[in-house]
């Protein structure tokens, strides 16, 4: 029952959060909201500076496979881990950015957020960069509510950056409502490879 499963990558380098953004949305789909989910990740060698990648699948239905069979969503925290990971796309997939660090963009079907630079300039703390990029992502993400998101969020970091972590989704959630989906081309493939398939 593939048309239940809704899937979703996150890829960056260590130290940017990408498992713990993984694992608060899964908590998000399958604890708060009552879905069926699987997380899986990966990284490199390097504890720090290597790519790191995380994978979520969330379904109405029993979840057969765990990994990405087929993107709905890719987030990519930088440009190493964009190059890597950007395959396997539904052809209505979306990719969203972190443009601080992502420059060349291979589809035209983006949305592209500083995230790092908002958490940089408007919280002063460059390390809450991924919890900007979960606000975005729970705007654009149909499977999970952003109270749920938010909720998981605030239960997994401690309670002294709960403030913090809290501003920092709100940051993302804000860039991305100024974003306008329905300027986006309605497929990630370009027109030349729909010809071919």
């Amino acid at each position: 029952m593939k048309e239940n499963r809704y899937e979703i990558r996150l890829g960056g380098s260590g130290g940017q959060g990408i498992i713990l953004m993984a694992v608060i949305l899964a908590e998000a789909a399958g604890v708060y909201g009552d879905q069926h989910v699987c997380q899986t990740q990966s990284y490199g060698p390097e504890a720090r500076g290597g790519k790191s990648k995380a994978e979520v699948v969330v379904s109405a239905a029993e979840i057969d496979y765990p990994k990405v069979i087929q993107m709905d969503l890719f987030l990519a925290m930088n440009q190493p881990s964009l190059d890597a990971y950007f395959y396997d796309f539904k052809p209505n997939g979306l990719l969203i950015v972190d443009s601080t660090f992502v420059e060349q963009i291979p589809t035209s079907r983006v949305i592209a957020i500083p995230f790092t630079r908002i958490a940089r300039n408007e919280l002063q703390q460059e390390m809450v960069a991924n919890m900007v990029a979960l606000g975005a992502l729970g705007h654009f993400c149909p499977k999970v509510r952003l109270e749920h998101l938010r909720e998981a969020l605030l239960s997994r970091v401690p309670p002294h950056t709960r403030q913090l972590n809290g501003d920092a989704f709100g940051a993302g959630l804000v860039a991305a409502q100024e974003v306008d989906l329905a300027a986006l081309p309605h497929s990630i493939i370009s027109e030349e490879q729909e010809d071919e398939v």
